[in-house]
């Protein structure tokens, strides 16, 4: 009958994979990338393909035929994988939305606040050579010009300032913390 298997054919696809399968799964394992669980789909595959073809087309170089296969599907699996780029949980964390929470809005807003609010507390040099540079996006050299402070001296106020600042912030933080 037409579409009935032959049962010998049956019994030589069982030995096949009875004598190939470990030597296949290693085979694709180490092709691609010690991966057991994509080796494992490779080697299925190999044997459904070998159920699919004529006994007569593969007897004589079965085991060429099935590596073959075998290598040929392992490089298959792994142009796909590199097209398609894996994401860490970091990555899709950062994927899910572009834009800050409100919480994260609303906590920068407060630090700026604070921030703005402690400048006020530094020297009117230091204040002034700090907003110049971060509220105005001057060069060192610009704020020379502009203040008539030495570029070296542009350096040391601003260096001065924004560590008296993160002092008195994470003092005032540390203080919001205990409360």
């Amino acid at each position: 009958m037409a579409g009935e298997r032959d049962p010998d054919d049956d019994a030589w696809a069982r030995d096949a994979v009875s004598r190939f399968q470990g030597p296949l799964s290693l085979y694709a394992r180490r092709l691609l990338n010690n991966d057991a669980e994509a080796a494992r789909d490779v080697v299925q595959d190999v044997f459904l393909r070998l159920c699919s073809q004529r006994r007569e087309r593969v007897d004589g170089h079965l085991a060429e035929w099935l590596f073959t296969v075998c290598r040929n599907r392992a490089l298959d699996v792994l142009r796909k994988e590199h097209r398609m780029t894996r994401l860490h949980d970091e990555q899709v964390d950062r994927c899910l939305s572009p834009a800050p929470g409100p919480h994260d809005v609303a906590e920068r807003h407060d630090l700026g606040a604070l921030v703005l609010t402690l400048l006020e507390t530094l020297p009117p040099n230091q204040r002034e050579v700090i907003r110049l540079k971060f509220q105005n996006g001057f060069s060192y050299q610009e704020i020379s010009r502009i203040s008539g402070h030495s570029v070296s001296n542009v350096g040391y106020l601003i260096h001065a300032g924004i560590k008296t600042l993160r002092g008195r912030l994470f003092d005032n933080r540390a203080a919001g913390a205990e409360a």
